[in-house]
């Protein structure tokens, strides 16, 4: 397998998830939102920005007084992220952040905004995972609707190259749902990702459980994101699908998220239900379904295991000069 210049000369250290304050042992993230935004801004959702730093930290402190311990922030390069607050609002909030580096579909960027970049996105990539001030933890892609077009293929390219020299995992936008053998077949087939480093998202758009089972038996980890969304399958749904992906014995690959990507959405300062809707309705719900044990697994152990990598150690000083 190639490798980057950027391991030259490093060892991989012990596993630990990459936060926005510094690498945590995987056993302290605690109950995890697994896909969520507390920033986000895109063409395709006009006036509806993620962009009041108050308002994310009133939703994670009502996550966190349900328990919460730890966010994935999905929101990638180019889209509003503001690593800075997020380093500022888990200092203020105690609850864990992880960032992510990467991009979204081409029609969430303006015309020409990515070309800068283009040439470049490992190397952009890799930066924001190991030496920015406020580092991310993990590289968000998407698909497309049923399939790949050029620009998610040149970014999953890049993509993969950052993981090979990372160890970083690598989230996966489904649009609606679909596409994830597409994604399997590029990331792992082609490219040569591990497929437990990969994390699909928004499985649960597309109520599939044939291609749920093909996803998680492959080894990738599965994210059931957007509960109670009115143009999503939502809750009622939620409960037939992880039990069908747990008597098949994969209960270790499934992950949740509040995926709250418009002001409107947060509980807190907005309509709802938001991130604590996760630990206030989802998950009791889903235990008295499912079992203790399960849940536990979704909400705490999976994630400790999906978003940990063995980053590569600094490397070693030169010869004096």
């Amino acid at each position: 397998m190639r490798s980057h210049p950027a391991t030259t000369g490093r060892t991989a250290a012990p596993a630990a998830v990459r936060t926005v304050l510094g690498d945590v042992p995987p056993g302290e993230l605690g109950v995890c939102d697994a896909h969520d935004h507390l920033f986000l801004r895109t063409p395709r959702l006009p006036g509806q920005e993620l962009d009041d730093p108050g308002a994310a930290a009133a939703e994670l402190r009502a996550f966190r007084e349900l328990g919460g311990g730890s966010v994935v922030q999905w929101t990638p390069r180019g889209m509003g992220r503001r690593r800075a607050d997020l380093a500022a609002l888990s200092r203020a909030t105690g609850v864990r952040l992880v960032a992510a580096t990467g991009l979204h579909q081409a029609a969430h960027y303006a015309p020409g905004a990515l070309e800068p970049l283009w040439d470049r996105l490992a190397e952009v990539f890799v930066a924001d995972l190991t030496t920015a001030p406020v580092r991310a933890g993990l590289i968000k892609v998407a698909g497309g609707f049923h399939g790949l077009d050029a620009h998610a293929r040149h970014v999953m390219t890049a993509a993969a190259e950052a993981h090979r020299a990372t160890g970083a995992p690598i989230a996966v936008h489904l649009e609606l749902g679909t596409g994830a053998d597409e994604v399997l077949e590029l990331l792992c087939g082609g490219l040569g990702v591990p497929p437990a480093r990969v994390v699909l998202g928004h499985l649960g758009r597309s109520p599939d459980v044939r291609a749920h089972l093909r996803a998680a038996r492959a080894g990738a980890f599965l994210a059931f994101d957007g509960p109670s969304r009115a143009h999503h399958a939502t809750d009622w749904r939620l409960p037939d699908l992880l039990a069908a992906l747990t008597d098949a014995g994969h209960a270790d690959r499934l992950l949740l998220g509040a995926d709250t990507t418009t002001a409107a959405a947060r509980a807190a300062t907005g309509e709802g239900p938001g991130m604590p809707y996760l630990l206030s309705t989802l998950r009791p719900g889903l235990a008295a379904e499912l079992g203790e044990d399960v849940v536990t697994a979704v909400f705490t152990d999976n994630p400790a295991r999906a978003f940990a990598s063995p980053w590569p150690a600094p490397a070693p000083p030169g010869p004096a000069r």
